[in-house]
């Protein structure tokens, strides 16, 4: 965990940022192609902190032109896998240096308050760069069951040149989630971060290299999703995608691939996650907690965010009690306070967004006032389960309380939606959170808890939530590698070879 530093400190370090500006490709930066240029600014504020490069699909064609010389010469697809290792280790220790410089950056980019940069963000970064490092000479190869007169060995080879296309929410934590398994595979890789929240990405591209990275595997390319995202979407020379955000965009590349070389894609997408909580849930203080914190964490927008409390009526009343006092102790205003645990949503237009789920004649419990960027912790209570704030994703600070009789019902109000994430289960009955678990359809259930596992687990959906593959965890590498059987015919028999 970072120290935390004072506001000032980190007003001080914010005015001393030398903020990268230029798209990085083959290892340096370099204006777009076109000479276009967009504002990225400070949702706080307003005030605009740079103006990037704005490729598009000339700078595509350029950059993955660079990523393939470097997959097929070997410079790091066929680097030894310990000096693979070592380089990323040292890319992580680069971070870790520079980590106040990086949380700032992060917090000024996104609204993201400095207390989640610091302690969550750039730790985790760091941390999801080692564990992925470490693993690269640490994954065997197979060798299957064959007969006496046969080896047939199973190995696995990265995919080639990969797409990474990043969201907004947490910009430098899904680059590490990415670029960790994909350069520990051997990949060469093209970096689309979220227009809104570049910053970050285009500074650890820096890093990357300073760290001994060879030019041309590692390539960012700010822009706009139509600009960009959809030329790495249709290029016939990117062998794989791997994409986290809206459920809209990853079924366009879903369509990009079949249009053109049936890439491999993979797709962490929205959620409408139920955190369950039944009548027999022990210590109701803990559990509101943790529904707090699951609900308003990074503003609510976060993808596995529990945006629908699901809670039996014999405990609702105590429960929300506790759940509205929690909330109180979420200071909102300036993200680089320390104190502030609620910070700007990240852009004019999300905020419209968020604010149009604010409707007259709403139970509001708590909150519902947003002004200028910030929203409020809100609570609402609903008794229509067709309200369009329980159905469907808000990606902001509000939390829909829905009132249920029986466990049965429970588990079938959760399974309730398009989208199956992640959800959570609140019982000292050790059966009923095993047999609700394994009920929910969602890609991560936590009994007792808010979370999303650690970076052992494998993090993805069911659903409308997901598709091809998971981030974390070993399972992480299937996503950058191809397997491949090499059958070796050991018989002096001419005739039983051929057979």
């Amino acid at each position: 965990m970072t120290d935390l530093l004072t506001t000032e400190e980190y007003k001080a370090i914010a005015k001393g940022l030398m903020l990268p500006n230029g798209a990085f490709i083959d290892g340096t930066f370099r204006p777009a192609i076109s000479g276009k240029t967009f504002d990225t600014t400070n949702p706080a504020t307003g005030e605009v902190l740079a103006s990037i490069a704005a490729c598009d699909a000339a700078d595509v064609d350029f950059a993955v032109a660079r990523a393939r010389d470097a997959f097929e010469d070997g410079r790091w697809s066929r680097l030894h896998p310990g000096e693979r290792k070592e380089v990323l280790l040292r890319l992580a220790k680069l971070i870790e240096r520079n980590a106040h410089e990086l949380a700032v950056m992060e917090s000024l980019d996104s609204g993201k308050t400095i207390y989640d940069c610091s302690t969550v963000d750039v730790p985790e970064t760091v941390h999801c760069l080692k564990w992925h490092a470490e693993l690269i000479d640490k994954i065997y190869d197979q060798v299957s069951p064959a007969s006496d007169n046969h080896i047939a060995m199973v190995v696995r080879e990265p995919v080639g040149v990969v797409g990474l296309v990043l969201p907004w929410n947490f910009p430098l934590l899904m680059l590490a989630w990415k670029i960790g398994p994909a350069l520990a595979a051997g990949c060469s890789v093209i970096v689309k971060p979220a227009v809104e929240t570049t910053l970050t990405a285009l500074r650890v591209a820096e890093l990357a290299m300073e760290a001994g990275l060879p030019a041309g595997v590692f390539n960012v390319l700010p822009g706009s999703g139509s600009a960009v995202g959809e030329p790495i979407g249709r290029h016939m020379d990117i062998d794989a995608v791997s994409f986290t955000g809206s459920t809209a965009t990853g079924r366009r590349f879903l369509g990009y691939a079949a249009e053109s070389n049936m890439k491999e894609v993979t797709l962490e997408m929205g959620g409408k996650n139920p955190a369950v909580v039944l009548d027999d849930a022990e210590n109701l203080d803990r559990v509101a907690a943790h529904i707090v914190n699951g609900a308003f964490w990074n503003m609510g927008e976060n993808c596995s965010a529990s945006s629908r409390l699901i809670v039996q009526k014999g405990v609702k009343d105590a429960l929300l009690e506790r759940v509205v006092a929690h909330a109180r102790e979420w200071p909102m205003g300036d993200p680089l306070d320390p104190l502030n645990r609620v910070g700007a949503l990240v852009s004019k237009a999300h905020f419209d967004k968020v604010c149009s789920f604010f409707e007259k004649g709403q139970k509001v419990l708590l909150g519902g006032k947003a002004k200028d960027g910030f929203v409020e912790p809100t609570i609402l209570d609903f008794a229509d389960r067709d309200a369009r704030p329980v159905r469907e994703e808000i990606f902001g600070p509000v939390l829909s309380v829905l009132t249920v009789e029986t466990f049965d019902e429970a588990i079938a109000l959760a399974n309730d939606t398009e989208y199956g994430l992640a959800a959570s289960i609140y019982t000292a009955n050790v059966k009923k959170a095993l047999r609700g678990a394994r009920a929910i359809r969602a890609g991560t259930v936590t009994v007792n808890s808010f979370g999303e596992g650690d970076i052992s687990t494998p993090f993805g959906g069911f659903k409308q939530s997901g598709f091809g593959g998971r981030d974390n965890g070993i399972h992480a590498h299937d996503q950058y590698t191809q397997l491949k059987t090499i059958w070796v015919d050991l018989s002096d028999d001419a005739d039983e070879s051929v057979a």
